[in-house]
């Protein structure tokens, strides 16, 4: 094996020996990727990333940690192995020390073989092996070969080497794998077999020295993301087996904006400073969008400047037509929805801001879209053949203590759904609603939108998100009726007063400002000529100041507004939404998460859709697949997966948040053009 990337961070010896063997077990997959397939590699590093770490390990890494780093120069006072190692150090006093180091193989024990003679079941070596080696090397480097941050970027995209270059690198051919659009300049490759043609085999530290090539990795190589086809099962088989289907992608995805982090630097003291630069996480973002390619792009906190001047620009160039909402107030971030024209065209548009003057359960400054969109059929299709679809996009307020503003917006942001995706016979179109809507499944509010009722009178505000307990305190704000005044002019069924009641047609032809302007005409103080004449009522000169009609303020509205009587403590809603994800990954018996603030996972982030409801089994409410079907999800990652990647961001997902992917199928009837 030509090289060897290891991850030392300066921790307790046990979790210092597992990133050791990550780091070894990572370069040896690296390797092997061009051998074998990659499921037969998955499992098999699987299996040897579950081996315990013995006791004599640990004490072995100890008196290394205590005695072998302590009696080194200076110089060499950090473990300097190989041609190229890379220090980044992210504070002594609050965090640790991460050391990126290239190891070449050692061939003095028996065991050790050229990595081009290795076979597939040689990954899972013993780690006291892999120990030995590095000891025994460590001390027979000179301090000279270390490289420091100070002179070179690691998280910084790396540009891809040229021909030259990679020719003159101990003549190493690596192939630069940039046919894919969702890759990171970032990582170590090389090519396994014409290494193994090219190199003798014999002892690595007598051959010519390897020159490591930077190139790009896949993304999917680093957080391996599976898409799973829904479509195969026997319930969605039999409704899609004769039915056409218009099938698209819709993608949401909170991409942080960069204002926020710099406002919050403390929330990411876990990431370099370089990976955090927005000029280094724009062109990640962008290449996984485009590896994805949705269809429709939900997007939340988008900074407008960076909207305006980058994104919206490159999304036209990709196909998108786009939408843009900023934050209310001061906010420099907002929602935006793009779609592609190729696929739908645009019904209707209407931006939703949830912060209303005077109010104070609607004082923030969060917003949301929604968008009524018409696909695009073949030709010889009629447009009547298929169903507009609504598509809403939000991002609810994050304060965990205030749920009775979360639970307002969500109301509001539904009522507006409600009148957009309403049809003329009074049912709905199909509705994707996606969003960070700062709250975990299974809290009120996520039972709320899932199940379409919430008996929310007496709760605790912080108990609505379930973000946090905060049972503990001696006083917490609870939820009382009516949530929201009358004012709002929203039922408790989530819906505008407006459309409880259509009008009568005709009934006012005119407005009322219109017909209060002649109030103090002339004319109306003149009696018509055929009218009875009756003695104070009907004379033919009126005494103007006497018989002038009452103070505007005082006249009676000719059309009040119909009285809808609040419910006590319960809201809801008939839109019949159920969420794309399970929240929970059977095969790891772990949940899902889309997030990690302080390292802590949680899901937060949604796309729900319409389905038909079957029944009602203890308070939760199961569904079938109506004319919107879902054919497929790209899964979603456990805590730990993510904790071995430090987290969200890092140098491959330059978000805090995961993308959420899901493809859908909506039903084409047989209506031709005639």
């Amino acid at each position: 094996m030509i090289g060897t990337v290891l991850c030392y961070v300066l921790l307790p010896a046990a979790r210092l020996l597992r990133a050791l063997q990550d780091g070894f077990f990572t370069c040896r997959k690296n390797v092997l990727l061009a051998k074998s397939p990659s499921t037969q590699i998955e499992g098999v590093f699987a299996a040897s990333r579950g081996r315990s770490v013995s006791e004599e390990q640990e004490a072995l890494l100890q008196q290394w940690l205590e005695e072998g780093a302590g009696n080194l120069p200076a110089s060499e006072s950090v473990p300097a192995v190989g041609k190229v190692s890379v220090t980044i150090t992210s504070g002594w006093l609050e965090g640790s020390e991460l050391l990126m180091t290239s190891l070449r193989e050692l061939n003095s024990s028996p065991e050790a073989t050229p990595c081009a003679d290795q076979q597939l079941s040689e990954a899972a070596l013993a780690s006291s092996d892999l120990q030995d080696h590095a000891v025994a090397e460590q001390a027979r480097l000179p301090a000279e070969e270390t490289v420091t941050v100070a002179d070179s970027a690691p998280w910084a995209a790396v540009v891809p080497q040229t021909d030259q270059q990679i020719a003159g690198c101990a003549g190493i051919n690596a192939q630069v794998l940039n046919d894919d659009p969702a890759v990171l300049a970032w990582s170590l490759a090389c090519d396994a077999e014409t290494v193994a043609a090219e190199l003798p085999a014999q002892p690595i530290q007598d051959a010519v020295p390897f020159c490591p090539v930077l190139t790009e990795v896949p993304y999917h190589e680093i957080l391996w993301r599976d898409w799973e086809d829904l479509s195969v099962q026997t319930c969605v088989l039999e409704q899609v087996s004769n039915t056409p289907l218009f099938e698209f992608r819709v993608m949401s995805y909170n991409i942080l904006a960069q204002d926020l982090v710099e406002q919050g630097l403390d929330l990411y003291v876990h990431c370099h400073p370089d990976i955090l630069n927005w000029n280094y996480r724009l062109p990640n973002l962008l290449q996984e969008i485009q590896h994805w390619n949705p269809d429709v792009l939900c997007l939340q906190e988008v900074q407008e400047n960076h909207y305006w001047e980058q994104l919206e620009p490159t999304f036209k160039e990709m196909g998108f037509a786009c939408f843009y909402k900023r934050r209310t107030g001061t906010k420099t971030d907002g929602c935006a929805v793009c779609y592609k024209h190729s696929r739908f065209q645009l019904i209707s548009l209407s931006p939703v801001e949830y912060f209303r003057p005077g109010l104070d359960i609607l004082n923030r400054d969060n917003v949301g879209l929604v968008l009524l969109l018409q696909p695009v059929l073949p030709e010889g299709l009629d447009l009547k053949a298929i169903s507009p679809l609504c598509v809403a996009n939000t991002h609810v307020l994050f304060n965990p203590r205030r749920g009775d503003i979360k639970l307002a917006q969500v109301a509001l942001l539904l009522a507006e759904i409600d009148k957009i995706a309403r049809t003329t016979e009074g049912s709905y179109y199909p509705v994707i609603l996606c969003g960070d809507l700062n709250s975990v499944p299974d809290s009120p509010l996520y039972k709320f939108i899932r199940n379409g009722e919430l008996s929310y009178h007496g709760m605790p505000a912080w108990k609505v998100s379930g973000q946090e307990d905060f049972s503990q305190q001696l006083y917490s704000r609870k939820l009382l009726a009516p949530l929201w005044p009358s004012s709002l002019g929203v039922t408790d069924n989530c819906q505008y007063v407006t459309q409880c009641q259509p009008k009568k047609p005709g009934r006012r032809e005119y407005s009322r400002d219109f017909l209060l302007q002649f109030r103090f005409c002339d004319v109306a103080c003149e009696r018509p000529p055929h009218l009875v004449l009756l003695e104070g009522v009907t004379d033919v000169k009126p005494d103007r100041p006497a018989h002038w009609p009452k103070p505007a303020a005082m006249v009676k509205d000719p059309d009040p507004q119909p009285f809808i009587p609040r419910c006590s403590g319960v809201i809801q809603h008939g839109l019949n939404l159920t969420s794309v994800y399970s929240h929970f990954l059977p095969q790891m018996g772990r949940p899902e998460v889309t997030t990690m603030p302080m390292g802590l996972g949680a899901t937060v982030d949604y796309i729900f859709y319409s389905a038909e409801p079957v029944e009602n089994r203890a308070g939760r409410r199961l569904y079938k697949d109506g004319a919107l079907k879902l054919l497929g999800r790209l899964s979603l990652l456990s805590e730990d997966v993510l904790l071995m990647a430090n987290g969200l961001p890092n140098p491959f997902c330059s978000s805090d948040h995961l993308c959420l992917l899901a493809s859908f199928g909506l039903e084409i009837s047989s209506l031709r053009e005639s």
